[in-house]
Order: C-alpha cells, then structure tokens, then sequence
C-alpha cells in the first residue's frame, strides 16, 4: 500500500501480498492476452473510505514503456482495452467522450490528445440514418481547463450532458502515480467516474453518474509523480519514509519522465484507437486509423 502518497491508481492503495485488504474490497490479478493485469473491486461504504475511491471496479493493466513505442505491447494494450470498454459499456445510445486536461501542458495533454483521435459520429448518425446505421453515436469534447475558460470541465460536462442525454460517457485525463515504475507503463479503467486533478493536488469538481445523469467510465495513464517519492525511489526508500521536513520541502513539485513527449502522444494514440474499436465494432483497424488520420 502506498501510504501518504498521493495517487489515481486504485491498484496502490492495497496490500495484495499481505493478505491485508479492507472489508468491502476483492482484488484479482491475471494475464489476459499477455497483457498483466490487476482489478481492485470497491464494493462497500466501509471499502470506499478504507481505500479513498469511490465504488466501483478498477482494472489496470501494465505495459512495458510507452515512449519505447513497442509496436506489439501498444496492440495489445489497445485491443484488451477495446474489449473491456465493450464489456463494460452500455450496448445503446450516444456515448460523449471527455479529454480533460491543459493541450498547452505536455504532461496533462493525453485528455485532449486522446479526443484528438476519437472518431466523432453523432452528426453522421443523425444527418443520415440509414447510410451511417452501422456507426454508433459518438461526440468528442476536450473543454479545457478552469485557467483558459473560467468553466469546470464538469459544469461544461454537466451542460453538454443535460442538452443530448448520452448513454455513457469517458473521461480520459492524465494521472498521478505513487510509485515511478508505473509512470507511462499503466492504464487504469474505470466505471466510478474521476475528480479530475486529485493526484496532482488540484482536485476540481468530479464527474460522475450522480453530476452527469449517465455512467460515466474513466481511463488514464500516470505522467507524473510527486517529487518525494521520486526521491525515495532514489533512496531505496518508501515514500512514506521521507522524514517529514523534507517532504514539505518537496510538496507541490511533480516529476516527469523525460520523454513525456512520446509518452503522451503513443498513450493517446492507444487510448483513442482502443475506445474506437469499442464504439465502432463494425469497422476495421484500418479504417479506423484511416477515418481518424
């Protein structure tokens, strides 16, 4: 468990090897497909508290580095992700998907770059029925941040939500890990929704069923860290041994790694290509990259 640190990983929150979980909570782990992954289940009041998140299921799955652009690993990761999000998803209606985050901030792009690359179909659907039936609805909307529009994603959220009436909606945002082997190398999903900026320490207003009026699932890849427990990492320390002191002197600086470029622009382009294959069963991975391209 990763204690006094930080964190939107569900996964490092518990202790697995221990035996230790809270009431309330079951974890899983497995490979699918290759891929490694680990599914913390929220299922309690009592479970919600212990852990900090919100019920709900929680799966991550580990990749080796993005940045290093292993071709194999990213079709992987892209294909288990499209099956989960049709598992998981509702099997009608429009689904609107949110890219949260700063475009002008590399480290909290992928939101905004994931939307980039979402194949937006609700005004095909509706202009021509027929022609478009095999497409499902899809909208795209990347609102920014609260510094550039003076609007919460979620009030803006919240608006676009009433007006169309959505199905489902995904929230795509980057997120903050409390440990830096999983800076890059993780994708977590989830049906409970997110507040976005709570790893980071910017905590802004949540988007979830009860805001939204629709299921909401939330997908993210951690960019950054908080420096102590880069530090620790350093140290061959726990985060939460770093003396107090200079763990003050530390707050609110993120670490990143240096090659947040390629890291936020091949997580995007995996993000987006797999909520394609999920919302578009009936075209290939080629049309896909075409039609988006």
């Amino acid at each position: 468990m990763v204690k006094n640190v930080r964190t939107d990983l569900a996964v490092e929150t518990i202790e697995p090897e221990q035996n230790s979980l809270p009431k309330g909570v079951r974890f899983s782990r497995r490979d699918r497909e290759g891929v490694p992954v680990e599914e913390v289940e929220v299922l309690s009041a009592e479970g919600s508290k212990a852990l900090g998140k919100p019920i709900g299921r929680y799966i991550t799955m580990t990749l080796p580095p993005l940045w290093k652009g292993d071709g194999e690993a990213m079709e992987a990761g892209t294909a288990l992700l499209a099956e989960y999000l049709r598992e998981m998803l509702p099997k009608e209606g429009m689904v609107l998907t949110l890219g949260l985050g700063n475009p002008g901030l590399t480290a909290d792009s992928l939101g905004p770059k994931t939307a980039a690359g979402i194949l937006a179909t609700r005004h095909l659907t509706g202009l021509e029925p027929e022609f478009f039936r095999s497409l499902r609805p899809c909208a795209v909307l990347a609102p920014g941040v609260l510094g550039q529009t003076g609007l919460e994603s979620a009030e803006l959220a919240a608006a676009v939500t009433e007006r169309f009436r959505p199905g489902a909606v995904i929230v795509v945002d980057a997120l903050a890990a409390g440990d830096t082997a999983r800076l890059g190398t993780t994708v977590q999903l989830s049906d409970s929704g997110i507040a976005p900026g709570a790893g980071a320490m910017n905590r802004r207003m949540e988007l979830n069923e009860a805001t939204l009026k629709a299921p909401v699932f939330s997908l993210g890849i951690p960019t950054v860290c908080e420096a102590y427990v880069f530090a620790s990492s350093l140290l061959g320390a726990l985060p939460g041994e770093v003396e107090a002191g200079e763990r003050r002197q530390m707050e609110g600086f993120l670490v990143t790694p240096k090659e947040i470029d390629q890291l936020s622009a091949r997580g995007a382009a995996m993000l987006s290509a797999g909520i394609n294959r999920a919302l578009q069963p009936n075209l290939t991975k080629e049309e896909l990259a075409f039609l988006t391209a």
